[in-house]
């Protein structure tokens, strides 16, 4: 009986289909293209990116969104390079994301042999320095298996796997090199030492106004439900980081964000606090706006499942290491029940005063005739877009716009800003629609970003991806504009023309809007409370408008000595 052969990225294909994999991301070099169609020849959809940085991102995006595994294939050389900076951002997320590189063959050239490699790279040092986990397949037998080795480790953030060439071409039997099963290690739920957690308990019955801040870790534990029963057991407030934004979402005492992104309402109790637990949260500068959003001196109780994580960013006076959810069912145990008296912070003072706090209030807005304060344009999209929506942010500037648009909750929630870069929300959001498409997803973005990314119009019409698109157009990068006005400097070389993009994404496929004024948006609502199909508004915005947040890195730094 004769053996039956096959390439080996032929048998790769047909692992990546055994994994349960639906999709696949990427952009087609030729040392990834025969793996790339035998791919979609198996039935895997494969989604091709314009640009290797948001292939990246769209890989991430998707499992940010599912959970799921995010795969993306990217050439060697150039196409590697290209896709840094969208490594380094999948990297930063903790997001289950493999990318899988072509690698030069790993053979030795024969002496005055034709050349030079014009895409020689070092591959595995640049995404070592990145930190990113990296494999190679270094022979055919082999290959499979260190591709599962790579799919296994990237269930816990992200890793590459490189495949030279040569190994790719090779032929092998399907039956003889196949991989096995390699199980990623599963996380068990661990509880706190009963040292620790008496010691939280003694400082929290001495707490008549205790502040509970969840992050997304506290989400990913699934405690939502065991924090609010805790909360009205023992009377404290509900706040989140942004990353989990929405999370306590119709909670009469829910506080909205912590720090840079909080609200005059939420502020009003979270001042008041006499005690704070941060569950799942880093309080990292942004959570805390420096140091400056949680009450000075206030004890903290920091929860998290990961020792390394207690005080990192926010000194902490007590730490309970351990799983968010396990924790906040041992306190709500050990903790005494309490009368109303002694639940100072949910007076009905308090209660009545964020009843009746509108998001409306917390700003004086400043539209013109010709352009919508970004903040304004918000609140009006939040009552515009579906109810059950995602929402992708972008960063810079028009950030600041993120408490005054509301989602279910946490995993309908993304910023793109892990590596602190713009132009990261495109591919994201990209890649979280494709991930949901039973779900309208908007991205939200700047005129910047969006220049950086506009070839990608035609890959969400092309691949048909439910996308609305919302530009906030301030005609500058925005946070670089006011960076350099409170620094007393010109502004010009930040801002840019006037520029109608809605005819360029018309002509991609899009249904595209020039919004100027609100009610003009308001005249899109059939279009915006049922999208069909992509969707793009140009909304022209007031570039004087600052982001609060923006304010708090030239103040933070001019407090040092």
């Amino acid at each position: 009986m004769q053996e039956t052969r096959v390439p080996v990225y032929e048998a790769l294909a047909a692992d990546i289909k055994e994994l349960g994999v639906e999709c696949v991301f990427g952009l087609m070099s030729d040392d990834t293209a025969q793996l790339i169609a035998m791919i979609d020849s198996v039935g895997v959809r494969f989604y091709g990116a314009r640009h290797e940085n948001n292939a990246v991102s769209m890989a991430e995006g998707y499992a940010a969104a599912t959970g799921r595994l995010g795969i993306v294939i990217i050439g060697r050389g150039p196409a590697t390079t290209n896709s840094m900076n969208g490594a380094n951002y999948a990297n930063r997320t903790g997001s289950p994301v493999l990318m899988i590189y072509g690698d030069a063959p790993n053979v030795e050239k024969a002496a005055n042999s034709v050349g030079p490699d014009r895409k020689s790279l070092d591959t595995m040092a640049l995404l070592h320095a990145a930190g990113i986990k990296t494999f190679r397949a270094n022979d055919a037998v082999t290959a499979r298996r260190t591709f599962v080795q790579a799919a296994a480790a990237a269930q816990h953030g992200a890793a590459a796997l490189l495949l030279p060439s040569n190994v790719q071409q090779a032929q092998v039997d399907p039956a003889a090199t196949a991989p096995g099963s390699f199980e990623a290690a599963k996380y068990t739920p661990q509880p706190a030492r009963d040292s620790a957690l008496q010691a939280a308990v003694s400082l929290l019955e001495k707490s008549r106004k205790p502040l509970i801040i969840a992050g997304i870790g506290a989400h990913a534990a699934g405690a939502r439900e065991e924090i609010i029963r805790l909360a009205d057991h023992i009377g404290a407030a509900l706040v989140t980081t942004m990353k989990a934004k929405d999370m306590f979402r119709d909670h009469p005492f829910n506080c909205g964000i912590l720090g840079s992104f909080s609200n005059v309402g939420g502020r009003r109790l979270i001042e008041q606090a006499d005690c704070v637990i941060a569950i799942g949260a880093s309080l990292n500068q942004q959570t805390t706006s420096f140091a400056t959003a949680i009450p000075e001196g206030l004890p903290v109780i920091h929860i998290d499942k990961n020792r390394p994580n207690i005080g990192r960013w926010f000194d902490a006076d007590l730490g309970l290491v351990g799983d968010a959810k396990l924790i906040t069912e041992q306190l709500l145990e050990k903790l005494p029940s309490r009368n109303t008296s002694e639940m100072e912070m949910r007076s009905e003072e308090n209660e009545r005063w964020l009843a009746d706090f509108s998001l409306a209030d917390d700003f004086e807005a400043m539209n013109t005739p010709r352009t919508m304060d970004a903040r304004s344009l918000a609140l009006e999209l939040n009552s515009l877009l579906p109810a059950d929506r995602n929402l992708v942010w972008d960063s810079g500037n028009m950030l600041g716009t993120v408490p005054y648009i509301s989602c279910p909750g946490p995993s309908h929630f993304k910023h793109t800003g892990d590596s602190a870069s713009i132009g990261m929300g495109f591919g994201t959001a990209m890649g979280f629609a494709a991930g949901t498409p039973d779900r309208t997803t908007v991205l939200l973005m700047g005129d910047g970003s969006f220049l950086m990314n506009m070839g990608e119009l035609e890959t969400v019409a092309r691949e048909y991806i439910p996308l609305v698109i919302v530009l906030m157009n301030d005609c500058a990068y925005g946070a670089e504009l006011h960076f350099l006005q409170d620094r007393g400097m010109p502004v010009q070389l930040s801002q840019f023309p006037d520029i109608d993009f809605a005819p360029v994404a018309e002509s991609f496929g899009f249904e595209a809007f020039t919004v100027r004024t609100l009610n003009e948006l308001r005249a899109l609502a059939p279009t915006l409370g049922n999208p069909d199909g992509p969707v793009f508004l140009d909304c022209k915005i007031n570039a004087s408008v600052v982001a609060a947040f923006m304010h708090e890195g030239p103040a933070h730094a001019a407090e040092k000595p």
